[in-house]
């Protein structure tokens, strides 16, 4: 450590433990900055190789999910459609463009804020019953239908709360076979410590909609609890589940997730170290991530980072934090590990909060092992 970095320790020290005298709103504050630490780590270059365009111009993707003849089915949040995309060969020396077509829409999608058609997931039972899970916006709530594609919207699960932010959005089937989704408080903080509705929660449903068997709540879908703005779910080869959160003005969060936890919101942002709520592994300052997408690939997070412009790579302990890509493609909205080992990303640049500088909004195809670390 330097004497420089030694000095700042030290007088940052005296001056929270001045202000802790105090007794002042300050001393909460600044004691926060000391103890959830933005773990940003160390840049990797990541190599022209390691990157492919597989499909440009599209319309604000949102979420990826995969058929079991790997192609994937992209979901568009402000066009409200659902594409087709089949990706070349990754030995191709030439990677795109991948073939692209519109399979369904969904009619009454209400993209305002960040509302719109949202997390997509297909069923693990596929094969026999053809069944694809959204997440979107209507014009009265949030919800989750199944259609086959081709034909019509069936809802499955409604009224979970909207508004401009805050919608959460994700969904992803687990190991165990359950649906899972990610909500947000719907712009009211007090949902999320509302056990009586599913705003800023988890949930765990069967296929048709309801409470799964084994909640921790009894007859209710909720797993978790005291989130703010869940939209990353992802789950490690142990079959444990990890969750990333969007803070409000100091700390996202990487989360693991057990059943029946409360996560803190309101009362805690980032790690408080409190009786009842569970500390994140961990933290961020919300300018550096703002993370949405979550996959876990070779025993580490990867988190896609939105007002961050990056992709966090770090073990599912919290250590080693590397960011990759930081600045390169503007802001990245999906992560998801494709059947065949690669990680597909989307950009987020033309959603109302981007740079329309920083290029169309395209699906990225990353190959994990060109990259170094």
């Amino acid at each position: 450590m330097t004497a420089v970095s030694r000095r700042f320790l030290v007088v940052g020290a005296v001056a929270v433990a001045a202000l802790l005298a105090a007794g002042t709103a300050t001393a909460w504050y600044f004691g926060l900055i000391f103890t959830n630490p933005s773990v940003r780590g160390e840049p990797v270059e990541v190599p022209e190789q390691a990157v492919q365009t597989i499909a440009t111009g599209l319309e604000v993707p949102w979420a990826v999910a995969f058929l079991p003849d790997g192609s994937a089915l992209v979901t568009e949040r402000a066009s409200g459609r659902i594409l087709q995309v089949r990706p070349p060969a990754v030995d191709r020396a030439d990677a795109g463009p991948a073939e692209v077509t519109e399979v369904a829409r969904i009619p009454d999608v209400a993209a305002a804020g960040e509302g719109g058609l949202l997390g997509i997931a297909v069923s693990p039972d596929y094969a026999t019953d053809h069944w694809v899970y959204v997440y979107y916006t209507s014009p009265t709530d949030n919800r989750i239908v199944r259609l086959r594609l081709g034909g019509s919207p069936e809802p499955i699960f409604t009224g979970i709360p909207k508004a401009r932010n805050h919608n959460g959005g994700r969904i992803a089937f687990g190991p165990d076979g359950y649906l899972y989704v990610g909500t947000g408080d719907g712009g009211r903080r007090e949902n999320a410590q509302d056990l009586a509705t599913p705003a800023g929660k988890i949930l765990r449903i069967t296929a048709d909609g309801q409470p799964a068997p084994g909640n921790p709540f009894g007859d209710s879908p909720v797993w978790s609890y005291g989130h703010r703005n869940v939209q990353g779910l992802a789950w490690d080869d142990d079959g444990q589940l990890y969750a990333t959160e969007f803070g409000q003005n100091r700390y996202d969060e990487l989360n693991r997730i057990e059943p029946g936890r409360n996560y803190g919101w309101p009362e805690v942002e980032g790690t408080g170290g409190e009786d009842g709520f569970v500390d994140p592994i961990a933290t961020w300052s919300t300018s550096d991530a703002s993370p949405s997408g979550l996959a876990i690939l070779d025993g580490r997070a990867w988190l896609a980072c939105l007002r961050g412009t990056k992709l966090y790579r770090v073990g599912l302990d919290g250590a080693g934090a590397q960011q990759l890509l930081a600045g390169r493609y503007g802001r990245i909205r999906e992560a998801v590990v494709a059947p065949d080992g690669t990680l597909w990303l989307t950009t987020s640049n033309r959603d109302g909060r981007g740079d329309p500088r920083d290029g169309d909004d395209r699906i990225l195809r990353l190959l994990p092992d060109r990259i170094p670390g």
